[in-house]
């Protein structure tokens, strides 16, 4: 099962990361995700995983859902998209 705090602690690393910021808000988690805070409040009291919300946000920025919600590497999917391309035309 996936745990939200885990997940929002990865989304607010990646934020902080874009913006250069060192501390990133609720809000600012709601509105990169199209949520509204009080939304967003509810659900993180619930601790309720907000999946589309991340899906929709990971095809965005072309980050890996891998990642974003379990964990898994790479983080970018620029990452696999050179790999693939190495792996997939080799010429014969």
């Amino acid at each position: 099962m996936y745990d939200f705090s885990t997940i929002l602690a990865r989304l607010k690393e990646l934020l902080a990361r874009e913006t250069q910021k060192k501390k990133i808000k609720d809000k600012e988690v709601a509105a990169a995700l199209d949520l509204t805070p009080e939304y967003f409040a509810v659900i993180k009291k619930r601790g309720k995983i907000p999946y589309e919300a991340l899906l929709r946000f990971a095809v965005r920025r072309r980050i890996s859902a891998n990642w974003l919600i379990g964990g898994q590497l790479p983080v970018y999917l620029d990452a696999v998209d050179s790999l693939s391309e190495n792996r997939y035309n080799k010429s014969a």
